[in-house]
């Protein structure tokens, strides 16, 4: 008895210690494109319509530099100030786009590959205000939250990558803002981070912080770890003119950009799903004829972002289940075309984590990865329509992207998966069942993935445990994680030096 059970403990123990990232269940990168909402006629109708809206509809308000540019690159500057691109000069682009596309992250092995169909996911958001389910409220959202969200994220491991989720409500001025926007995401967590800026100059700022952080501009340029999340155009075919010139400025600098679309259909886009399809489309490929034109193959994402409106209010409603099927079909006019590709899904209309925003979530972010999206953003913590992020429903979510990352990993099929000896050895002169196999002691952490707080015990087990409650066990997860030693993903050395340099906001005391 002592044997078996000294046998067992180590069983349980080998489970337990970490798995080798090449037998894990679930990673970054799995390949999508198995649902298509369109047909191949469909999907060429759509890429068609795009195209036949940059040539005859155009921009409003392009900036002198981006006229500049891509007329020198072909497009047209009618004289009703609109700024047309002719379907030469787009397929062109096209052809010198850059498509080997890695997102880097300061700790290489979190680097993300969005060659082909392969499916990551990231948080994003421009939220106001904080979810504490803790405390039963909501309240406006703070540098402090931002730094937490970031350090949460960090220790997520089905959360590829971190994009700013709420707006520091406590700092005031425009330069303050991006400045410790970007440095809360940067000590919060060593993935790649996303980040927004309101003004070029903002930008051109936040580069010395980021070769600091690098190790000078050459370090930088041979690994950007920050992309640009950039609403350089307001639907309907309208230029953003501020953040043209972010865009411009990052393009230079050596950062990603990810070309972000956000009309909303009904509204800034057509009720009709693939015209929203078809607008968004052609927003961001205008984009990417300005970056091209920059900058020959420049990295960018599309982000074609459409989002839904309730018709019967008029307001925005991120848990539709229409969004999820706009998301889908971008990604698969992105898979179409071969572009890095992003989009959004995952922002569910609920206040709090409840049964609502687990089945919004996992409808919209199942779609959005089962179509291929090389990113879907906003796929974690993010509540009433994207007003708000909560910090312990990243921890949940967590759990709900490993299993659509198994989802979309899919089944493999050869010969040793099909098990025809198993099945015959068992079945004729076994045991008459597969729990004490070989092969299923071997794969059930290969080819099982494993939820860290959704509850599988029996009621009996559930009650003996006096009836846990998951928000419960996320939100003591969650003090955990910030009780903790602050991680040092910068050192204090090097924080003092940024210090010294920009106006930070939050203490190192605050910070843990």
């Amino acid at each position: 008895m002592t044997r078996r059970a000294g046998g067992r403990q180590a069983r349980r123990a080998a489970r337990a210690a970490p798995l080798a990232e090449a037998v894990k269940p679930v990673r970054p990168g799995h390949s999508g494109g198995q649902y298509r909402p369109f047909t191949d006629e469909g999907v060429a109708a759509v890429v068609d319509n795009a195209f036949r809206i940059l040539e005859k509809v155009g921009f409003a308000d392009a900036t002198p530099h981006c006229i500049e540019t891509c007329t020198a690159a072909g497009a047209v500057l009618g004289d009703d100030g609109r700024l047309r691109m002719p379907r030469g000069i787009v397929e062109q682009c096209l052809r010198h786009a850059r498509r080997d596309l890695v997102l880097h992250a300061r700790a290489p092995h979190l680097d993300l590959d969005l060659s082909g169909a392969r499916v990551h996911f990231s948080t994003a958001g421009a939220a106001v205000q904080l979810a504490d389910p803790e405390n039963n409220l909501y309240r406006e959202s703070e540098a402090l939250d931002l730094y937490h969200t970031a350090r949460i994220t960090d220790t997520c491991e089905h959360i590829h990558m971190f994009q700013r989720t709420c707006v520091p409500r406590d700092i005031a001025d425009n330069y303050s803002l991006d400045i410790n926007t970007l440095y809360c995401c940067l000590m919060g967590t060593s993935k790649h981070v996303g980040s927004s800026w309101t003004l070029p100059e903002h930008v051109e700022r936040s580069f010395d912080m980021l070769h600091l952080v690098a190790g000078g501009e050459a370090a930088w340029r041979a690994r950007p770890f920050v992309s640009q999340s950039n609403c350089f155009v307001v639907p309907p075919m309208k230029f953003a003119t501020d953040a043209l010139e972010c865009l411009r400025v990052a393009v230079e600098g050596g950062m990603p950009v990810l070309l972000l679309s956000a009309g909303q259909a009904g509204a800034t886009g057509p009720a009709l799903l693939a015209g929203t399809v078809s607008q968004a489309w052609a927003e961001c490929l205008g984009g990417l004829v300005y970056v091209n034109a920059i900058e020959p193959g420049a990295p960018a994402i599309l982000g074609a972002w459409p989002f839904v409106s309730d018709l019967r209010t008029g307001a925005m409603s991120g848990g539709s289940p229409e969004q999820g099927l706009l998301s889908a079909a971008c990604a698969q006019v992105g898979n179409h075309l071969d572009l890095p590709f992003g989009t959004a899904c995952g922002m569910s209309d609920a206040k709090f984590p409840d049964f609502q925003a687990g089945a919004e979530r996992a409808a919209t972010v199942l779609s959005a990865a089962l179509s291929g999206a090389n990113i879907v953003y906003e796929s974690a913590g993010m509540y009433a329509s994207l007003l708000s992020v909560c910090p312990e429903s990243l921890l949940l979510d967590n759990d709900l992207l490993g299993g659509i990352g198994r989802a979309t990993r899919g089944i493999e099929v050869n010969e040793r998966t099909l098990s025809f000896a198993e099945i015959e050895q068992v079945c004729a002169g076994g045991e008459g069942h597969y729990l004490g196999s070989g092969n299923t002691l071997q794969v059930m952490q290969s080819e099982y993935v494993y939820p860290d707080f959704s509850d599988r015990n029996s009621p009996t087990v559930w009650e003996e445990m006096s009836k846990p409650v998951l928000l419960e066990q996320a939100i003591a997860k969650k003090r955990e994680i910030l009780a903790a030693p602050a991680p040092a993903h910068i050192s204090e050395a090097l924080d003092q030096e940024i210090r010294k340099r920009f106006p930070i906001f939050l203490s190192r005391e605050a910070m843990g």
